[in-house]
């Protein structure tokens, strides 16, 4: 019961510093400038269309690629968001002392690191799925096109920001607060890129090259979490339509995610966690 407080309490002092961070409000006036920006884009993309619904299938299947654009861009402001806030969270407190403040009291440092992640969980996804929600409400009302599967694909994107999270949590028990949020931006966008490659290879016929995005998916699942969110936000009958054209296209999907990839992410993240208690654990206060 002592050990379930802590780490309520842990993940509530997580929040609340966090929410306190100059970043914090950088990450806003972006998600705010995102909004204004697609919203106008989407509108003029509704004035093309004669200002009527989407419903002739290249209206569709343009909303639905810009959409995704749309969504990656919040998914790039989540991963610098995570990845800077993860760091200072825990290794910066390290550096001062407050860690070493907190577990002068008999408070385990699993619990400390639990619920240091839980809140940073929380914020997170929770930054991802208002964001996102947010820009699916401005799609309806500037184009009448709501995504076919907005919870899914919401519920992904807040799993891709948990894996880039936990990556970064692992980072700041070794690395310097600023480093460790480098290299989890770093290795996002090289595993993005990888998985654009793979797909071009895919289309190509190249399986040597194709298996470079395979590969980079398992390493890291935040690429493929991201292609499951796509196919989520996309409309199914234009996929139908398009079939193998869009194969290897940066921001359409054409298959669904698999449960077994999923239980791999869940895998990945409690075995990247695991790393990072052995770390904090080892770790010289």
């Amino acid at each position: 019961m002592t050990t379930v407080r802590t780490v309520v309490t842990m993940a509530a002092l997580t929040l609340r510093q966090a929410s306190r961070r100059r970043v914090l409000l950088a990450l806003a006036g972006l998600t705010v400038l995102l909004l204004a920006l697609s919203g106008w884009g989407f509108a003029r993309l509704a004035a093309e269309n004669g200002g009527a619904a989407l419903t002739t299938g290249e209206a569709r299947f343009a909303a639905s690629m810009l959409l995704n654009l749309v969504m990656f861009g919040y998914s790039l402001i989540a991963a610098l968001g995570t990845a800077f806030l993860a760091g200072p969270t825990l290794s910066g407190e390290t550096e001062s002392g407050v860690v070493l403040t907190m577990l002068a009291r008999p408070i385990r440092r699993s619990a400390v690191l639990l619920g240091k992640w839980l809140g940073l969980v929380v914020g997170g996804a929770g930054f991802v799925v208002l964001a996102g929600l947010a820009q699916c409400l401005v799609v309806l009302w500037t184009t009448g096109y709501w995504p076919p599967q907005p919870a899914t694909a919401l519920a992904l994107l807040a799993a891709e920001t948990t894996v880039l999270l936990t990556l970064a949590l692992l980072l700041s028990t070794a690395i310097s607060p600023m480093a460790s949020g480098v290299v989890a931006v770093g290795l996002f966008g090289a595993t993005w890129v990888a998985g654009v490659v793979g797909g071009v290879g895919a289309a190509l016929g190249n399986d040597a090259v194709a298996r470079v995005g395979t590969v980079s998916k398992m390493l890291l699942p935040t690429d493929g979490l991201w292609r499951g969110a796509m196919h989520a936000f996309q409309d199914p009958g234009v996929l139908g339509q398009l079939g193998a054209e869009i194969e290897g296209h940066p921001f359409l999907s054409e298959a669904p995610l698999t449960p077994a990839y999923l239980v791999w992410a869940a895998v990945w993240v409690a075995m990247i966690w695991g790393l990072a208690l052995v770390s904090f654990a080892r770790k010289d206060l």
